[in-house]
């Protein structure tokens, strides 16, 4: 096929990686050898397909200072929603997740090497961890921002992220890199080695790579060292807190609000005055080791058949702090055995007492993981006399996690003795931390997942039409699924102070057969240098719903050597995963905003069986051009829609709270029925399982602008990316919200224009980089029924600076160095945030932090 200025630009890139744009072109242009692109299982001499793929190479990695593939992915202006990072403490089980288009990292599909890669975390994992994925062994990514179900199955709804490791490394590489913050802390070191060889038949790769990621706490930052409060009527801000307090806090009907001091005495509560400070024992920034190892090699064994297998294994130490448990129970008065402390602040004996207490006795909760994932990979593949390749494959994967959680309470048996009158909840006394030992306990809990996918196809062409060859490609799949979480005992019988929580386990098995087809429609005529056709589909059989097929068409029309147009319009689907079908119900302690009660509320969440697969509608058009009036120019534009149906997901936790707690009107609706909202003790509780519960549409526009140049004895290379969201609407069943604009308290942000630029200038033995990132401001969710109650209703537009250089001292050595957040630049306060009075989903929540690394290559 024809190449020209235009075949420069038909790989979209984002700023910062839109050095691959070039050298992926270029190196097609220069080869004609087959490959394939993601995207598309058909082999074909260049890169020009129907949908948008942004590469981003090792270089740019590199430039980024990056340890962890997440942390380059995040940046992508293409990313949003709530994606998992280390300043993620409540919650995060130290995982980290890529989130295409904000629809959720279950939504996004990632492949190592064109083939499924293992979810991996703590319990029954639904998604990939990033952290199983070693940087230093990485040859580039290709990220499809468009689904793909009919190409690679479930979960490619909003893209796809195909991970490309080195397979043709030779030689020795170490790498020594550091990180520090400004304030001194999140100290990071990170070593890896790769050594490769060839022979005559065949190329082998084994890498190393460990991390040691250290800490940052929120009471070190002056944006998160207090939670901060809100006095609507006076229009000021107190540090505020917990009312879960030291020394207890007592609650008896509505006129009885009393305060635990240390001598045993009891003052009227009062919020500003009393409430626990909780950040002052949480991360800011969770640590982190993690290890991992990895080969790849291939092996001729004749002229047409070649051998193929991959091995990775990583094992991540990681853990997170929060605050000393909270504790609540009821208790009926007993001045016999419980004194007669209380009498002279109007409770009467046999008065059931609300009990809440914050164990600073005990210490600050620790959890932490151990988390093991190995994957491995052998195939065949080769090729036929009439020039059809054909593969075969088994991949298997499997993760196992043990997690911990320590200084936690045995309150079952508290409780008995409370009854039995051998424990005086009103005595300070007895809640020592001499006394409280006998009634501590570390919960251990062990989880895991497992993967077998075994598959074999064909490709090649087909037949020649006027135009050219047709290509297709074909194959079949088998996959099998299986994942479980035992939760400690204590907590699975609800002896433990939290509701209890049930185990997890279950399978599922799908067969799968796909074909493809890419048709040239037409070419060298006055209106079209060519058009071309792409079609594929796939059909599935799962053991949990049934048999469906999903859709794709895709078309390319080179107008001629400066401008091409493409689009795809396909169906997509994501099956429920085993944990979202199987998945025990358990507590989680989720934030909300409602006046009168706590700002966390017990949810119950949990699996469901009856959940279906989600089916999906995609749409992508765009034109990329490149002028050959302006060298080295290129734009990309292109349109994107995404509409889902029979979508899995909880309802918002805010929204249940406003519609069923607020609005006694709605008690009768479905959404209220299921919620079953009760409020105990200013505590609000909730059912908020998984449903189908309605629909999810994003729309929007991705814009990217490089410009290649020489200037001043140097190669410069510029770009500018952005991604314009359009809407983002979710039906939940009852009633459509938008998310556009917004930033939500536990789901990230929703950013309605995300810009990305970048400077590149390079000489023979240096090279320096200029990176801006641009978040648009949003108004918090919180705040949208009304704004007269929130004194910080939006925030303005963020902005980030980042500066990075690599000198090559010689041949052998280099070295790199560079500043994130050089302005420093704090995350926004505003009304409903989620932790550390911001969204750590979104903002960079460490400030300036500094890198460096020490290259060693021979």
């Amino acid at each position: 096929m024809k190449k020209s200025i235009l075949g420069l630009a038909v790989v979209s890139a984002i700023p910062m990686f839109s050095s691959m744009q070039v050298l992926a072109a270029d190196d097609a242009a220069e080869s004609i050898e087959k490959i394939q692109v993601t995207g598309s299982r058909i082999k074909r001499t260049d890169m020009e397909t129907s949908s948008p793929v942004t590469l981003i190479g090792a270089d740019d990695i590199q430039a980024m200072g990056a340890s962890s593939i997440d942390s380059v992915l995040q940046k992508m202006t293409a990313a949003g929603g709530a994606m998992t990072n280390p300043a993620v403490n409540n919650g995060s089980g130290g995982n980290a997740r890529v989130d295409l288009r904000g629809l959720g990292a279950q939504r996004t599909l990632v492949l190592v090497n064109g083939r499924r890669m293992i979810n991996s975390g703590t319990g029954a994992a639904s998604t990939v961890d990033l952290n199983t994925i070693p940087v230093s062994m990485i040859k580039q990514v290709e990220v499809l921002k468009d689904g793909a179900s009919a190409v690679y199955g479930t979960d490619a709804v909003a893209g796809v992220v195909n991970i490309i490791l080195k397979d043709d490394f030779e030689g020795l590489e170490m790498n020594l890199g550091g990180k520090l913050a400004d304030q001194g802390d999140a100290d990071e070191t990170t070593f890896d080695l790769t050594m490769g060889s060839s022979f005559d038949r065949g190329n082998v790769v084994i890498g190393l790579q460990y991390t040691d990621r250290g800490d940052a706490s929120q009471a070190d930052r002056d944006f998160s060292d207090c939670p901060i409060e809100e006095d609507y009527e006076n229009r000021s801000f107190y540090c505020g807190g917990s009312s879960y307090t030291p020394f207890g806090h007592v609650l008896v009907g509505d006129d009885v609000n009393l305060q635990g001091q240390a001598d045993g005495g009891w003052h009227d509560y009062t919020a500003e005055g009393d409430a626990y400070n909780f950040s002052s024992a949480s991360y800011l920034y969770t640590p982190m080791r993690r290890l991992n190892l990895t080969g790849v090699g291939h092996f001729e064994i004749t002229d047409e058949t070649r051998l193929t297998s991959e091995f990775t294994y990583s094992k991540r130490w990681s853990s997170q702090q929060m605050a000393p448990q909270p504790v609540w129970f009821n208790v009926d008065y007993n001045t016999e055995t419980m004194g007669d402390s209380l009498l002279a602040h109007g409770v009467n004996n046999g008065d059931d007492i609300a009990y809440r207490r914050r164990m600073t006795d005990v210490g600050p909760r620790g959890y932490e993981q151990v988390v093991d994932t190995v994957r491995a990979v052998i195939g065949l593949d080769g090729a036929f006399d009439n020039g059809w390749g054909w593969d075969t494959s088994v991949v298997f994967g499997r993760n196992d996690s043990v997690d911990r959680a320590t200084n936690l309470l045995n309150m079952g048996s508290i409780q008995d003795s409370i009854a039995e009158g051998n424990f005086n909840p009103l005595s300070q006394a007895d809640w020592s931390a001499s006394n409280l030992a006998q009634y501590n306990y570390t919960e251990n809990n062990s989880g895991g997942s497992q993967l077998l996918v075994i598959s074999a196809g064909l490709n090649g062409e087909v037949m020649e039409l006027p135009a050219g060859y047709v290509g297709f490609a074909a194959g079949i799949e088998r996959r099998e699924e299986k994942a479980w979480y035992v939760p400690d005992s204590l907590t699975s019988q609800g002896l433990a102070n939290d509701p209890r929580v049930e185990p997890t386990g279950g399978r599922f098995d799908v067969n799968e057969a796909y074909v493809e087809f890419a048709i040239p429609l037409v070419a060298d005529t006055a209106f079209a240098d060519n058009i071309d056709l792409s079609a594929a589909v796939r059909a599935f059989d799962y053991s949990t719903f049934g048999s469906d097929e999903t859709w794709k068409l895709g078309l390319t029309w080179r107008v001629n050597d400066e401008l091409m147009l493409r689009g795809v319009r396909s169906t997509a689907f994501r099956a429920p995963t085993v944990d979202e079908l199987y998945s025990g119900k358990s507590p989680s302690f989720e934030q909300i905003d409602i006046d009168g009660v706590d700002d966390q509320a017990e949810v119950t969440v949990g699996g469901n069986e009856a959940l279906t697969p989600e089916e999906a509608q995609t749409l992508t058009a765009g034109l990329v051009y490149a002028p050959e009036w302006l060298d080295g120019f290129s734009m990309t534009v292109d349109y994107f829609d995404i509409e889902i149906e029979n979508a899995i997901a909880s309802v918002n936790n805010q929204y249940i709270a406003e519609q069923c707690y607020n609005n006694p009107s709605n008690a009768d609706t479905q959404l209220c029925q299921s919620a079953n909202v009760e409020f105990n003790a200013g505590r609000l509780s909730f059912n908020n399982q998984l449903q189908n519960i309605g629909s999810e549409q994003t729309k929007g526009y991705d814009v990217n602008l490089t410009y290649k140049f020489d200037a001043a004895g140097l190669a410069w290379n510029t770009a500018v990316d952005v991604t314009i969201l359009d809407e983002y609407i979710v039906d939940s069943g009852n009633g459509e919200i938008d998310y556009q604009g917004i930033i939500t308290s536990g789901s990230g942000g929703y950013a309605k224009v995300k810009t990305n630029f970048t400077v590149k200038a390079s000489s023979d033995n240096w090279d320096m980089q200029y990176q801006l990132r641009l978040i648009d401001g949003m108004d918090s969710y919180a705040c949208l029924a009304s704004t007269s109650k929130c004194l910080v209703p939006s925030v303005g537009t963020v902005s980030y600076h980042d500066i990075s250089g690599t000198y090559m001292i010689n041949d052998v050595v280099s070295l790199s160095a560079g500043v994130n957040n050089l302005f420093d630049k704090q995350p926004p306060y505003y009304t409903g945030n989620n932790d550390s009075n911001t969204d750590p989903y979104t903002y960079d929540v460490l400030g300036r932090r500094y890198f460096a690394s020490f290259n060693v290559k021979f």
